[in-house]
């Protein structure tokens, strides 16, 4: 199992949210760069970096900041939030991150995923954000009529190797990934499926492993003390 910590960033805090909702925020760790240290430290063999401001409003707005971790950092990094057309892409590839997780444009703008999987296939993730089975977008505010399965097959069509599953009512709650819907997703597609929300502590990994989930998203649980990255990813 390989763990990606997350660092969810809001006006340049790392901050974790509860259940996607962005007013209850609860900054946690360390500054940015000092937090992308200890994690590298620990042993992380990929950190996931969300630029929360840029998911809500559409524009990578943490560019900068962004761009500095990916420059400090030693181990790929994997970078969501705001990436809706091929420009930010571009600049995003050039700081140096390895993976862009696309989220609302995978869902409203097919024309610029298809590009971007055409110009940067290596580079794109689709990130599949969950709300009672259907396709969330925009920071999570907004809940489509797309049934996640459904949307998940049709990514898979367009050439996307790996997805992050999000269930947002799990997210920050620590009560557990949300196994069923993940095992009906493996079911669903061959794509790498990357696990997100609720994990709280090493039995969760455990349970996501032996359903076939090789990569999970850890938020909270890593800052609370209740997973840890040392001696954890093999």
């Amino acid at each position: 199992m390989k763990i990606l910590p997350a660092i969810d960033l809001i006006d340049g805090k790392c901050v974790r949210l509860y259940q996607g909702d962005f007013n209850k925020t609860t900054q946690v760790g360390s500054d940015p760069e000092t937090q992308l240290a200890t994690f590298i430290e620990d042993g992380a063999e990929i950190v996931h970096i969300v630029d929360l401001d840029g998911a809500r409003n559409g524009e990578a707005r943490q560019y900068d900041l962004i761009k500095k971790l990916c420059s400090q950092s030693t181990v790929p990094i994997q970078v969501g939030g705001g990436i809706r057309n091929l420009e930010t892409v571009e600049k995003l590839v050039e700081a140096g991150a390895s993976r862009l997780v696309l989220g609302t444009a995978a869902i409203e703008d097919e024309d610029f995923l298809k590009a971007a999987l055409q110009a940067y296939s290596n580079h794109i993730v689709v990130g599949i954000d969950v709300k009672d089975g259907m396709v969330a977008t925009r920071g999570w505010e907004t809940v489509s009529e797309i049934n996640y399965i459904e949307f998940a097959k049709k990514m898979e069509q367009f050439g996307v190797k790996t997805i992050v599953f999000t269930d947002i009512s799990r997210d920050g709650t620590m009560t557990g990934p949300n196994l069923s819907a993940l095992k009906d997703l493996l079911n669903a597609v061959n794509c790498n499926i990357v696990a997100s929300g609720g994990i709280k502590d090493n039995s969760d990994l455990q349970a996501l492993e032996e359903i076939g989930i090789k990569e999970a998203i850890v938020g909270k649980a890593i800052y609370e003390g209740k997973v840890t990255l040392k001696g954890a990813s093999k």
